[in-house]
């Protein structure tokens, strides 16, 4: 089965380059980019052998999982960009609840830029952004475990296939394509964001409960309060005070003991 826009994207346009295997969607689509690529293009595979998350972690990627990229030229500034995380993470939790169907009570969105299934990682984002002539070139990177998770991850982690989704790359991309357009398009150049946040927050895993962050070297623990007007994680602490928190590894539930991310 060939990767295929969803008929929504392919109204509108947009372009694809499928690979059958990759070092990094996310790499490609930099060195397009920095070559004068504007998009919107994707960029997929179902093969990634050298992929790479939030801080340069390795995401590794069977073969028949889903590694894609976008590249999108934004009028926006790279604070405002880091928001379009929040839209994407809506678009491949839409996509992966329209294929999961009756399982999708099991999805939930996990901040700052994850999708878990059953507590566990099932999918990332990663967002890479330069300034190029005519506003801000944007790189995203969404990989899905579509028929295994990797394993010795340090957090963890599972697949459509192990939920008891049958899906292939082909039809969660298909699905994520038209998705992407329909958060994208609520986000406006981060002009919708208040609307992308209320989306995102009755989606997200934890809230209202007790949470551990590991942010640099400093850990901070609290009560998942919500997001701020910049996406910024708040935690209320048990002294009632509010703290911020622009980046970091979350980590709730059994996690917190555990130590996973």
């Amino acid at each position: 089965m060939a990767f295929a826009l969803g008929p929504r994207a392919q109204t509108a346009g947009i372009r694809l380059a499928a690979f059958e295997t990759i070092g990094s969607t996310n790499g490609e689509a930099l060195e397009r980019m920095r070559a004068g690529e504007r998009g919107p293009l994707w960029l997929t595979t179902a093969h990634q052998s050298a992929g790479h998350g939030r801080r340069n972690r390795a995401w590794v990627s069977s073969p028949g999982n889903l590694a894609a990229s976008i590249i999108q030229t934004i009028d926006a500034s790279p604070a405002v960009a880091a928001t379009l995380g929040f839209a994407a993470g809506l678009a491949l939790d839409s996509a992966l609840r329209q294929i999961a169907g009756t399982r999708a009570a099991s999805l939930a969105l996990k901040w700052p830029n994850d999708v878990l299934a059953d507590g566990k990682k099932i999918a990332g984002i990663l967002i890479e952004t330069e300034t190029v002539a005519g506003g801000l070139a944007v790189v995203v990177g969404i990989g899905v475990n579509v028929v295994a998770a990797p394993e010795g991850m340090p957090y963890p982690a599972t697949s459509l296939a192990a939920c008891g989704i049958t899906a292939s790359a082909e039809d969660v991309f298909a699905a994520l394509s038209d998705a992407w357009l329909e958060f994208v398009a609520r986000w406006d150049g981060g002009r919708g964001f208040s609307e992308i946040r209320r989306l995102w927050l009755a989606r997200a895993a934890g809230l209202g409960k007790p949470m551990r962050v590991q942010s640099g070297s400093m850990t901070l623990q609290g009560i998942f309060e919500t997001l701020d007007e910049e996406g910024r994680l708040v935690l209320v602490n048990a002294d009632g005070k509010r703290m911020t928190v622009a980046a970091g590894d979350v980590h709730f539930g059994a996690a917190m003991s555990a130590g996973a991310a």
